[in-house]
Order: structure tokens, then C-alpha cells, then sequence
């Protein structure tokens, strides 16, 4: 596999999730194309772009978020593996991310009306009698 100008552990990540879904660099077809937008003269110059295809399943990817043609070829093939996943039925990082949030709310209501009683609770308790 290719090296990234990422450090060795982001490669290496890289590369075993790529194993972990069954992904092979053979399968995937790479081109660079000029990006737009941001980035001034280099940007409009040069083909730092990456558009990914993975070829069994379909899914594309396109990558300009960097001037560096390097840096987007292993940001490209991140995203590839994120949208591999999604369309494979697993969760992505965005989806855990909220599946993680929505519990800790669930947790917090929980526990706050354990601790001061829902309003619904309150409600329904008579209300003492001064007179006795």
C-alpha cells in the first residue's frame, strides 16, 4: 500500500480498516483532477483533487479538502471506508457520535428526574392540609 503524508499510525490505520471491510488498493480506481475553490494559484494549477471509485460496490468519493494531493489521497480513502461502511449497514463515526449523545441525554433525564421528581410525579401527590 501506498504512504500517505500522514504519520505511521494514521497509516496504518488506514490500512488495516481497509482490510477489515475487504477493500483492496486494486479495487478502488484513483484519479486527479484540478480542484476549485480555496486555495489560490496552486490550487487552480495543479490536480490535487482525488476522485475515488470503488469499483464492486460503486460508491465514489471526491476529496479536495487540501492543497496537498498527498494529503488528499488518504482523506479521500477515509471517507471511501465511512461511506463503504454506511452502505454496508454499519454505523459511520457521525451516526455513533449521536447514538452516543442521544443515551447520555436519556442518562441525564433519567437521572435528574430520580433526583428532583418529573412534574408529572409532583402533580399527582395531594396537597398537605395546613389545618391538621
Amino acid at each position: 500500500m501506498t504512504e500517505f503524508a500522514v504519520s505511521e499510525e494514521k497509516n496504518r490505520w488506514l490500512k488495516a480498516k481497509m482490510e477489515e471491510l475487504g477493500v483492496s488498493e486494486q479495487q478502488i480506481e484513483e484519479r486527479f483532477v484540478h480542484a476549485s475553490g480555496r486555495g489560490g494559484q496552486h490550487v487552480n494549477k495543479s490536480s490535487s483533487c482525488v476522485y475515488l471509485k470503488h469499483l464492486p460496490t460503486g460508491v465514489e468519493v471526491k476529496c479536495m479538502e487540501s492543497r496537498s494531493q498527498s494529503l488528499n489521497r488518504f482523506l479521500a480513502r477515509r471517507l471511501l471506508l465511512e461511506k463503504i461502511t454506511a452502505a454496508g449497514g454499519g454505523l459511520t463515526k457521525k451516526e455513533q457520535a449521536a447514538e452516543k449523545l442521544k443515551r447520555q441525554k436519556a442518562r441525564r433525564k433519567k437521572r435528574s428526574g430520580a433526583k428532583y421528581g418529573t412534574a408529572s410525579a409532583k402533580e399527582t401527590l395531594p396537597e398537605p392540609v395546613e389545618g391538621e
